[in-house]
């Protein structure tokens, strides 16, 4: 099948502001799954974050995909290939594919795009969430899950802590 047979074959997405899979990211924040893996053939994968101050990332890396962030609302501190950058609404920042980087909310709360190009994480992030019920506002934060999601699925290898002195 070309390029051309497969994107035929999608159907159009429209989701509406509130509208999407909602998930508790053991990491930390919840997920609002805006465009998945499978709707979009293995393009992309996007998703909204909606964090707390003090939410912080381990250093990481994804091998295999390039992950961008659009910071729609509040501040984030983000570490990229060893230097520090703030990164408030209207911002965004793009971590190929095997750059380290992790990122700390500093603002009361913060709303980010993510956005993985091609797909290929998702397995990861279903593994270390879990689906969000009513009226649910948050959840325990385990990064020993995120770890074993990350070891068992593949999208994310953690290369250590946070690399944020107030993150510890």
């Amino acid at each position: 099948m070309d390029d051309t047979t497969r994107t035929a074959a999608l159907a159009p997405i429209v989701r509406a502001a509130a509208d999407g899979d909602r998930r508790w990211f053991f990491g930390g924040g919840i997920h609002v799954w805006k465009a998945t893996e499978a709707e979009t053939g293995g393009a992309f994968f996007l998703f909204e974050d909606q964090m707390t101050q003090g939410k912080v990332s381990p250093l990481h890396v994804h091998p295999d995909s390039d992950e961008t962030f659009y910071v729609a609302d509040g501040e984030i501190l983000v570490h990229l290939d060893g230097a520090e950058h703030s990164l408030s609404a209207g911002a965004v920042m793009v971590a190929p594919r095997g750059v380290p980087h992790a990122f700390l909310v500093v603002s009361p709360t913060a709303r980010v795009l993510c956005l993985h190009t091609p797909g290929g994480c998702q397995a990861f992030y279903v593994d270390a969430s879990e689906a969000m019920t009513d009226g649910q506002l948050d959840g325990p934060v385990d990064m020993a899950r995120v770890q074993e999601s990350a070891a068992r699925n593949g999208g994310m290898v953690i290369l250590g802590p946070p690399p944020f002195p107030r993150a510890h």
